[in-house]
């Protein structure tokens, strides 16, 4: 049975902006109240006129939202918030809650993304909703479930009244606003192509989609203009789609509350009379001071014994500081170790000085047995006043044999640090079972950020202390070390009590789902071990070689600014593509490949690299812009980050990042240390082997491509393979219809081409333009690709339709990716989606084979401990010191374990590399 009122929406952002700009009040005391008043009044209004069980008022929150990566021209024109508006925003938030109303604001997403997805998931229930707001775009939402209203024009939508309204029914909302673009929100849309125009063609042919596959109809409309307009069409068709994609109102996003929980709560009257009198607002006071009800009259709440109103009660967080303990005295510590020892798992997490796991000092530990039962030990507090604390010599050596115990079980939230820092004092954590960022990461690694707050909000309801709060920000933040231990304690005992109830939330749904649940116990856990023993040996690298390339990079740099100022005629800021427009394609008259989002010339990467083929001035920017990055990105900032304590670089590995299940890494980000330019490689150079060892590096051959065979079982590539033939050779003799030894380097180089474009999804338009063919010879190299390799083609297809029913797919071990676009409307999400669907489990198996060879080879060093350390990993490549009388027997003992990492149908191929450092070696 549904609830009988409506569920009501209110876009907060949308309402604060028009009642700032109508209201116009302030407090005695100069603080502007005007915003406030009217959304307030207007919140009070709304749910007189529905009374509502249920209403969520949403905002935008502070940053750059997803639309800001796809465009980030967008909504950039807009001046900064004016600070009177600013300075509401905090006490209409505070009133809002103490009222009893949900508020939502999300970072990354506007309000109306979020205000779409609750809709959204409120029409799937069967529920009514009314959208309150006074953005026209919302329209896009309206659907026999969703209504809009204007309270501040009291004009209602529903289906036919946006059809009446706009001219055209909800579901060309979107179309509409990209043809015509939006100036208020910088959303380029189609040059020339206004309102009228724009509903000419939605209401001539009818979707974007249709009228790029119809654009010859354009000229028969009774448009003005409509015989040019299919030309400008064409030439405008990138703005459209990415005008599309920027106006889409996303209906996926991640969200802390459920339906369930938006129910009106009771209001808090104590901190209403606060905040009432704070910005004296004197008739509301009156009110609440004498009892009236803070909503208006005739809106108790329902008594009906309804399915919804008895499932929809908000989350009661079992999240109690004040039952935390902080551990002084010997007895206590003695008493916690006691339950620790009878406990069958407990959580455990560590506070630091330096988030650096070389940098940093251990401050205390923290541990929770069950829900609320969580206590902090602290250590080093030092600050004036701070109570004496346990000896720490004294106090670890009572928890190590504990800590050490691999029959009781650990959980943490990123326990790889807190294993780290254990380490660092003697004690080697055993017993890690669970980690729930990790839990969390391979539930679903697409769903959402995988941090500690975001889970307690999504899991708990509960939004934890955050670090600023305590410990300030900026130049004033101290470390913990310097937090009284009242407020640390509370802090600390609060990381173990949401890490123990986060994975009491979030394991009994990874656990059903067998695929997961083994990527989870067989790889990521294993391999938290392999990663917090690479991260601390670290690797080392030549200072002194970074510094003189440095100089060198600097002499260049500054050559190349001489050359490119002669070239230009002129001197200009090569960093500034204004000024480069200018002087390429105003001064100079170079060709425009291509126009960004404002229409004016690009100067793109892609775009110098085309141009650089038949100019000199473009060619001398781009090593210009090159050598830039690798300066201030390698030479100058690695030497910076060597660490006193070992003089070495510890670089940080992270699981929990990329969707396929790829390592990434930070500080330093060891992933895109470039290796296509000679400059580019001198980088690698700067990695060396200490004295008396070399480094090894060993890295899989084609190992996408290998996948791709053992995953698709095709004949012809699986016989290559087995053969051990150069597989872009034999491609490219299948292609080109020649025998082996006839194949050119030229046709390897296309054939190279599309054996990795076709695996990443290219399309006939995306092969044509790396080679610098026509699309009908790309065509043609596809389709004679897919006949000489048609398991390839059945594999691309099957996994396409697979993902289409399941919504996901899997690598071989049965790590998942969701695909939430696989069944999009829109062409092309739904493209991307499928291209994702072809790509993701060959290099998601990749990931899961490098990371099983990880913790195999880890094994072999942890037991027979040879002069041989792992030190990095990047791709599909690993890097070892190894003793120099021992390079040869144990390079041949990695390459025989990663070898075997997984069976296939067809041979993983290792080369293997040796040197006195890393470029030499790979």
């Amino acid at each position: 049975m549904q609830n009988q009122t409506p569920l009501i929406l209110v876009d907060g952002s949308s309402y604060l902006f028009r009642a700032y700009h109508t209201m116009n009040f302030s407090t005695s005391a100069g603080q502007p109240t005007g915003a406030i008043y009217g959304v307030i009044n207007m919140l009070k209004s709304l749910y007189k006129q529905y009374q509502p069980t249920q209403m969520a008022v949403i905002f935008d929150a502070k940053g750059k939202t997803f639309r800001n990566d796809l465009y980030p021209e967008y909504k950039a024109h807009r001046p900064p918030m004016p600070d009177d508006l600013r300075s509401q925003i905090a006490p209409l938030h505070q009133i809002v809650k103490a009222m009893g109303f949900p508020l939502i604001s999300i970072e990354g997403v506007e309000a109306d993304d979020v205000i779409g997805t609750l809709a959204h998931h409120a029409t799937e229930a069967g529920r009514k909703t009314i959208i309150s707001t006074g953005d026209k775009d919302m329209a896009q939402l309206v659907n026999p479930h969703i209504s809009l209203i204007n309270t501040m024009t009291n004009q209602f939508l529903d289906v036919e009244g946006v059809n009446k309204k706009f001219g055209i029914p909800p579901e060309l909302i979107i179309d509409f606003l990209a043809l015509m673009g939006d100036t208020a929100d910088n959303i380029p849309g189609v040059a020339g192509v206004g309102e009228k125009t724009a509903l000419g063609l939605l209401q001539g042919i009818g979707s974007i989609d249709e009228i790029y596959q119809n654009i010859e109809k354009i000229a028969d409309l009774p448009i003005r203009g409509a015989k040019k307009l299919g030309e400008k069409m064409l030439a405008n068709e990138e703005d459209a789609r990415l005008s599309y994609l920027l106006a889409t109102i996303k209906l996926d996003v991640e969200l802390p509350l459920e339906l369930n929980e938006l129910n009106i709560g009771e209001a808090d009257t104590a901190e209403l009379e606060t905040l009432f009198s704070e910005y004296e607002f004197k008739t509301w006071l009156k009110d609440v001071k004498a009892g009236k009800p803070v909503l208006p009259a005739g809106t108790a709440k329902s008594n009906e014994k309804d399915a919804d109103s008895a499932e929809a009660k908000p989350v009661e967080s079992s999240i109690d500081r004040s039952q935390y303990e902080t551990i002084l005295t010997e007895a206590q510590l003695k008493s916690w170790v006691s339950k620790l020892e009878a406990s069958r798992l407990f959580a455990v997490d560590t506070e630091t000085t330096n988030l650096n796991i070389i940098a940093a000092d251990l401050v205390g530990i923290s541990f929770a047995t069950d829900k609320g039962q969580a206590a902090y030990l602290p250590l080093i507090h030092q600050y004036p006043g701070a109570p004496q604390q346990l000896d720490q010599e004294w106090a670890l050596a009572q928890l190590k044999p504990v800590l050490e115990n691999p029959e009781i079980a650990k959980i943490g939230q990123n326990i790889k640090y807190d294993q780290s820092i254990f380490a660092a004092v003697g004690i080697e954590l055993q017993g890690v079972k669970f980690d729930t960022m990790l839990e969390s990461y391979t539930l679903n690694s697409v769903a959402n950020r995988h941090d500690m707050d975001t889970l307690s909000q999504k899991y708990l309801g509960h939004e934890c202390i955050h670090y600023e709060e305590i410990a300030g920000k900026g130049k004033k933040q101290v470390t913990f070390d310097q937090i009284d231990l009242d407020i640390a304690s509370k802090y600390a005992a609060e990381d173990a009590d949401v890490t123990l109830q986060l994975h009491q939330s979030i394991w009994p749904a990874l656990e059903k789902e067998e695929g997961p649940k083994n990527i989870f116990n067989e790889i990521e856990v294993p391999l938290i071990n392999v990663l917090s023993k690479m991260e601390r040996q670290g690797v080392l690298i030549d200072g002194d070689f970074l510094k003189q390339k440095s100089n060198e990079f600097g002499k260049r740099i500054i050559e190349l600014e001489k050359k490119a100022h002669e070239l230009a005629g002129q001197p200009f800021n090569l960093g500034s593509p204004k000024q480069l427009q200018e002087i390429l394609f105003e001064k100079q008259g170079l060709p425009v490949l291509k126009k960004t989002p404002k229409k004016q010339p690009s100067t793109a990467e892609d775009v110098l690299a085309k141009l650089a083929l038949d100019y000199p001035l473009p060619k001398v920017i781009m090593e210009y812009r090159g050598l830039t990055k690798l300066k201030s990105t390698y030479s100058d900032k690695l030497p910076l980050m060597v660490q006193p304590r070992t003089g070495r670089v510890h670089t940080s590995y992270h699981q929990a990042v990329a969707a396929t299940g790829r390592l990434s890494s930070a500080d330093p980000n060891l992933q895109n240390i470039p290796v296509k330019t000679e400059e580019g490689r001198k980088i690698r150079e700067a990695f060396i082997a200490p004295s008396g060892y070399k480094v090894v590096a060993a890295d899989y051959s084609q190992i996408e491509l290998r996948i791709m065979a053992h995953l698709s079982q095709d004949e012809n590539l699986v016989r290559a393979f087995a053969d051990n033939l150069d597989i872009h050779k034999a491609t490219a003799a299948e292609v080109f219809g020649v025998e082996l030894d006839e194949v050119t380097s030229e046709h390897r180089r296309h054939a190279k081409a599309v054996n990795f474009g076709l695996i990443y999804g290219m399309s006939r338009f995306g092969l044509a333009k790396q080679l610098g063919i026509t699309n009908d010879e790309a065509a043609h190299y596809i389709d004679t690709y897919f006949a000489r390799y048609p398991g390839v083609s059945d594999y691309m297809e099957s996994t396409k339709a697979k993902a289409k029913e399941l919504g996901y797919v899997e690598t071989l071990f049965g790590r998942r990716l969701y695909l939430p676009q696989i069944n999009a409307s829109n062409g092309m999400h739904r493209q991307a989606a499928e291209r994702t669907a072809i790509n993701a489990p060959m290099q998601g198996s990749a990931a899961d084979i490098i990371k099983l060879a990880m913790i195999e080879t880890q094994k072999w060093l942890d037991a027979e401990k040879p002069d041989c350390h792992m030190v990095m990993q990047v791709h599909d490549e690993l890097v070892f010191e190894v003793a120099e009388d021992k390079v040869e027997e144990y390079s041949n003992k990695i390459n025989q374990i990663m070898a075997n990492a997984v069976e296939l149908s067809v041979p993983l191929i290792v080369d293997v590399g040796v040197g006195e450092n890393w470029e030499q070696a790979h």
